[in-house]
C-alpha cells in the first residue's frame, strides 16, 4: 500500500469534517503533479490529511476507498476525484516543523513543494510520520 499526503484548508474541509461525513469525495485538484499522484492513489492507500494555513501539520489518518475517477461535476476526464473515510485522528499532529526538521522528512515535497495539495511519501517516511504520531 502506498502513503500519501493530502492538504487542506481546515476551514473548508477539516479532517473533523470527514469524521463527520463518515467519508468524501476529495475534488477541487487542479495542478497537474497533483492530479499525476492522485491518479496513482489505490483503494486502502494510507492517506495523511494535512491541515494548511494557521495550523499547518497532519491531523488525520484517512484510507483511499476508490479508485481515482473522473470528476462527475466537471466533465473533464482529467480531473479525476477519489473518495475517501476517516481511519482516526492522530493523537500527536506532526507539524510541518518537523518535516523540515526530520532528516527523513525534510526532502518531501510537503517541505519542498508546500502548495502542492497531494504528496506521495515512500514507506519509510509514512512510517516515520506514524512515529512522530505516536502510531504504530
Amino acid at each position: 500500500m502506498a502513503t500519501f499526503v493530502l492538504q487542506t484548508e481546515p476551514s473548508t474541509y477539516s479532517y473533523q469534517d470527514l469524521v463527520r461525513d463518515k467519508g468524501t469525495t476529495w475534488d477541487g485538484v487542479s495542478n497537474p503533479v497533483a492530479l499525476k499522484h492522485l491518479r496513482t492513489i489505490r483503494p486502502g492507500d494510507t492517506l495523511f490529511i494535512y491541515h494548511t494555513g494557521d495550523e499547518k501539520q497532519v491531523v488525520g489518518v484517512a484510507r483511499a476507498d476508490s479508485e481515482p475517477y473522473p470528476d462527475p461535476k466537471l466533465g473533464d476526464p482529467k480531473r479525476v476525484v477519489i473518495d475517501l473515510v476517516p481511519v482516526r485522528a492522530l493523537a500527536k499532529p506532526v507539524p510541518l516543523s518537523a518535516f523540515r526538521t526530520d532528516p527523513l522528512l525534510r526532502s518531501t515535497d510537503l517541505v519542498r513543494l508546500p502548495r502542492l495539495s497531494v504528496i506521495p511519501l515512500d514507506a519509510k517516511q509514512g512510517e516515520r510520520v506514524k512515529k512522530l504520531a505516536g502510531s504504530k
